[in-house]
Order: C-alpha cells, then structure tokens, then sequence
C-alpha cells in the first residue's frame, strides 16, 4: 500500500510539534483490526493534546483523535470481518495508543462497536465521545430515579458537544430542559435544540450562594465543574443527581455537605472512556434509536481537513466553538 495522511503530535526536550505526516500501514500499533478511517471528531481532549503545555498524551510520537468511524479492511477477530462498519471512541486512542485522524488506524478488537442501524458513520463522529458521553449521562441519571414530571433538568456548557447533545437528547425524551451558557449569540441556537430556557452563565455560578437554596432543579448534566458546581449543587431537589463529566470550568470545587446529607443529592461520575463494552453497544444503540438527536446535523459546527486540525482545535480551546467540528478523512 502507498502511504497514507495522519496527524501526528511529537515532543522532544526543545520542540513541540503537530503536523500531518505520511505513514505506512507497518507503522501503525498493533492491534487484531485494521480500519480505513472515514470520519474522527475534535474533542476537548484532542484540543488539548495539540497544546504545548497541557499534558495528555502519554508517549510520543502520537497520532491524534480519540475518536472514529470506517470500514474494516483486515482483521485477526473472528468478531469482525473486511467490509464490516465500525467505530471506536476513547479507550487509549488518540492518548496511548495512535488514534483516529489517520487514514487509517489499527487498533484492539476489544475497542471496537459496530456501527449500528440507524447511524452512518459521519453521524457517528458528529456524536462521538462527546454524544455518548451526553447518552452515559442521560443513562445514569434516570437509573437514579429521575423522571420527566420531577421538573426541569440543567445543562451547563450547553454549546459544547457533551452540552449541546444533552440538550437534544433530553428535549426529545420529552423533559423540560434549562441550557446554561457563556455565550449570548448562541441563545437562539439553544432553544432551536429543545431547551424551554436559556440561562446565563452567571446564574448558574452565583457568588453568594448557600450551602442549602431553594429546590429547583430535579437534575444536571454538567460538562464543566469548577467551583459553580457548588452552587447548582444547593439548588438540586430531593433526591436528585448532577451527572459530572468535565472540567472545563475547573478541576476543584469546594462546597457544603448539606445537598448531600440533607437532600439526599448525587454526584455521578461519568467516565466515557473505560465504560464496559456492554454498557458501550447498548447506548450506541440508543443513539441510533431513541437518543439520536432529531436536529444532529445542526451541531455540526465545521468541517475540517488534516491539515486544518491544529487551527480548529485552538479555536476550541478558545472557547469559540459551538457544538462539533468534524475531521473528515476519506472522501
């Protein structure tokens, strides 16, 4: 085979760099499946590991891009087979293990879900990490009891790609949705996708908040932590739970025991990267039935190339990004 296009990140002690580079399939990891990559997506995490001075890749040379969607073209698992649809998010991909922007990729059967019914694989990445991160979500607060006529349900970062996910999902099962954002232009955006009001930032992260405020919501997504997370905390009614994934606002928070022993309020840690496999297919399968977003393709921000990643994923970064950026790598 001729070689191929990927996005590599390398580090030494005096340089830094990412930039497209041709490889050849022997230099791909190893791993029982070989998949012609269709599609990958630009997470947080991917944003991250273009930075010079955040560290989440663990070895170096490394292709980037948690996720992706293809096409089998080899495999050494009787479980997958040449022409077969797949797709692959989080695990080691992208951090230890060369990831999705590449032509191609190889990687572990273990990682692999097939692309279900009801999904192509460009919808598949318009979701990605982030859309299965919103579904985990979803998954876990309802399993602690939450339910449509309990009352409205925050979502913070609401036009990130876990936020804005969230927000159709939750629309679309029929709850009474409440986005909250930093950015006033993108209110409009907001309600297009389901949620019945918008919030500022700032009335989500009050300073002057009790330990204990009045019950209001029956639940929250929450993408961002930081210390705001304090206060949708006290706010949360009976019984109810903060689904934590993220920590765009800030990686520590300091607040009161009270919604905890008082009001009986949960925190659910979300991890969408090591989720076990069984649990993995069924919300992939859910995203392809009954979570998939009626409005998917209006969180698609952009559309993007090899060559133009590090420009987008500053842009993330920045925090000027609404939605999804999609890396397109086959045509």
């Amino acid at each position: 085979m001729d070689s191929f296009e990927a996005l590599l990140v390398e580090r030494t002690e005096t340089h830094f760099t990412v930039e497209v580079r041709e490889l050849l399939l022997e230099d791909l990891p190893a791993g029982e499946v070989t998949i012609r990559v269709l599609y990958s997506g630009i997470n947080y995490k991917d944003a991250l590991a273009c930075s010079p001075t955040i560290r989440v890749v663990r070895s170096y040379p490394m292709v980037l891009g948690i996720d992706l969607a293809g096409t089998v073209v080899a495999s050494a698992d009787s479980r997958f087979r040449e022409g077969d649809d797949v797709l692959v998010t989080s695990y080691e991909l992208g951090t230890g293990h060369y990831g999705g922007m590449s032509a191609y990729a190889r990687v572990p059967a273990d990682w692999v879900v097939p692309l279900p019914q009801g999904l192509t694989h460009r919808e598949a990445m318009i979701l990605g990490t982030a859309g299965f991160t919103a579904a985990l979500s979803i998954q876990r607060i309802e399993e602690n009891g939450l339910r449509v006529e309990q009352g409205p349900v925050l979502v913070r970062g609401a036009t990130g790609g876990v936020g804005s996910n969230s927000v159709s999902m939750l629309a679309a099962l029929g709850y009474e949705v409440e986005a909250s954002t930093g950015k006033s232009a993108d209110h409009g955006y907001l309600l297009e996708l389901g949620a019945k009001l918008v919030r500022t930032r700032e009335e989500v992260a009050s300073a002057a908040s009790k330990p204990l405020n009045k019950e209001y919501w029956a639940a929250a997504i929450d993408p961002v932590g930081g210390d705001s997370l304090a206060h949708v905390l006290s706010c949360i009614k009976y019984g109810g739970s903060v689904a934590l994934s993220g920590l765009t606002g800030g990686g520590e928070f300091a607040a009161s025991v009270y919604p905890f022993i008082l009001r009986g309020v949960n925190v659910l840690g979300i991890d969408s990267v090591y989720c076990p496999m069984p649990m993995r297919k069924c919300l992939w399968d859910r995203l392809a039935n009954d979570l998939k977003p009626v409005m998917l393709e209006r969180t698609v921000y952009r559309e993007v190339t090899l060559d133009t990643v590090k420009e987008a994923a500053q842009e993330v970064l920045d925090g000027r990004v609404r939605g999804r950026i999609l890396v397109r790598l086959s045509d």
